[in-house]
């Protein structure tokens, strides 16, 4: 019988092989990598948006549609964020022993960040973010999901610049407008302004789209005025009696 030489079974293994399934090529396992990446960069800017979408989201929800407060809508917003934030921990930190102590201290670690990061937002406007100190100074007249609203996408566009908040009728005078009686920009019955004025002049606009569909996403009505003016138009959605 003849024998058969290590050439042989190499060239066989190298058949099963190449029958059982296609061995990827240098290119198509570098795609899958890349691939794979991707995904897992995706995913990851995936959980790390979603607590501030889950946010503003939800308060906007029990706002415009159970005609909630808007700091009331705003706790429901923080204790869903919170919730959620408790989950990722106890998923990531699964293997704790102590799940009792360790979930009291997450509790309270995770509630002050979402309880500070809303306070600072809704009480506090970098000058970097308002085109003008009288912007600033009219800024605790803007509804309350509005300015956490503009926190959160700030730590994501921290080029972002309100360029108006409130006004009253003469003010469209001034623009040689005519007076728009339905304006968002006024006090509304509830106490706050419902509408704020994005700058999008000179801003790339994958930034402007980016920001736009963001901002849609979370709820909000938007209107992109262009000329020389050119600005976007956000506006929190009065209660749907």
């Amino acid at each position: 019988m003849e024998k058969i030489s290590q050439k042989d079974i190499d060239w066989l293994l190298n058949l099963n092989t190449n029958q059982g399934g296609k061995t990827l090529s240098s290119t198509q396992k570098k795609k899958r990598f890349v691939l794979r990446l991707l995904a897992t960069v995706l995913l990851i800017l995936g959980l790390i948006v979603l607590p501030f979408f889950l946010l503003i989201r939800t308060s906007i929800f029990l706002n415009i549609n159970f005609g909630f407060n808007g700091w009331l809508a705003l706790i429901f917003g923080i204790v869903a964020t919170i919730l959620l934030l408790l989950f990722y921990l106890l998923i990531l930190f699964r293997k704790v022993e102590n799940k009792r102590v360790f979930l009291r201290f997450s509790l309270a670690g995770v509630s002050a960040l979402v309880l500070g990061f809303c306070i600072f937002g809704a009480f506090y406007l970098s000058s970097v973010n308002a085109k003008s100190d009288e912007v600033r100074e009219v800024y605790r007249s803007l509804h309350p999901i509005l300015r956490v609203a503009v926190a959160t996408t700030t730590l994501a566009d921290g080029g972002l610049v309100i360029t108006d908040i409130q006004r009253i009728p003469e003010d469209y005078n001034e623009m040689g407008l005519s007076v728009n009686a339905q304006s968002l920009h006024y006090v509304q019955q509830s106490g706050y302004v419902h509408a704020i004025d994005l700058r999008t002049h000179g801003r790339w606009e994958v930034r402007n789209f980016l920001l736009r569909t963001s901002l849609e996403m979370m709820g909000f009505q938007t209107l992109r005025h262009v000329g020389t003016a050119d600005h976007l138009h956000v506006a929190l959605p009065l209660h749907k009696k």
